[in-house]
């Protein structure tokens, strides 16, 4: 359990439509405490689960689950480690469109009538701006996790780029799945109602309203570039629901059983991500 104080809280940099998160910054870790539900707990199990896939591990970020102490309250949250060498910021996608054609990114993508031809402008513009060579692969990584891991929040505020102190650009490291897995116990997806039925409720932000458009898109497009090989028992080991002491046990047993639930039908839905 760690401590943290006022001066190391972070203002928010980027917008969510799922609200605004308690961030910290200590020792070199940035801290996200739970908001709406366990948002925690989804960062971890899905950057663990990335670590079981074809991702180098300078692709993704990972995130460790928390328990933190801010003023007389404890949060559970996670962790993880800055990434951001010296010199470097990330921008994010909206904001980099913003800066240099003064126009909204996600109003200029959703104005376009085909879901297809979206992702093609996005890409082309992210390339077109930053000079960085396959963005369409990127995507097609991120929008395949989304889809997945049910990340109903990736919008133009929380897709990024890094930039270094001589505007030389390069892939931001895959981060920021709090709002997969159902996490949203406080508004969208209580506990106690049927999961796979909330399953179904699930939208997507960043080009389409359904998760699985966007990820057939993406690979229509740019091919599939994501492959998994974790197990039922890889998740019922980082759930901690084998007897396993896992870091994940600062959660309930009924959180980690339903999150366990979402992740194994998603596992059937996408046999085709997994290797044999």
């Amino acid at each position: 359990m760690v401590e943290l104080f006022e001066p190391q809280l972070q203002g928010n940099q980027r917008h969510s439509s799922k609200g605004n998160q308690l961030k910290w910054e200590h020792n070199g870790r940035w801290y996200k405490a739970d908001y709406t539900g366990y948002e925690g707990l989804a960062e971890y199990l899905i950057s663990e689960l990335l670590a079981l896939s074809n991702l180098a591990t300078e692709e993704y970020v990972r995130y460790a689950p928390e328990q933190m102490i801010y003023g007389d309250r404890v949060f559970c949250g996670a962790s993880s480690p800055n990434f951001l060498r010296a010199g470097w910021q990330i921008i994010t996608l909206e904001r980099l469109v913003q800066t240099c054609l003064n126009q909204s990114l996600s109003k200029l993508v959703w104005a376009i009538h085909d879901e297809k031809k979206r992702l093609e402008y996005l890409v082309a513009q992210v390339e077109r701006l930053t000079g960085i060579k396959n963005f369409g692969v990127y995507m097609n990584k991120v929008l395949t996790i989304d889809a997945l891991f049910l990340n109903e929040d990736r919008h133009m505020h929380n897709l990024a780029v890094l930039m270094d102190g001589n505007g030389a650009f390069a892939l931001c490291p895959l981060f920021d799945h709090g709002a997969g897995l159902l996490a949203d116990t406080t508004l969208d997806y209580p506990e106690g109602k049927d999961v796979y039925e909330l399953m179904k409720k699930v939208k997507g932000k960043t080009f389409c309203t359904s998760l699985d458009t966007q990820v057939d898109a993406s690979e229509e497009l740019y091919g599939r570039n994501l492959r998994f090989r974790f197990t039922k028992k890889d998740v019922e080991r980082l759930l901690g629901l084998d007897g396993t002491k896992s870091p994940a046990c600062i959660y309930p047993p009924s959180i980690r059983e339903r999150v366990a639930d979402i992740i194994f039908s998603q596992m059937r839905k996408y046999a085709y991500l997994f290797e044999s």
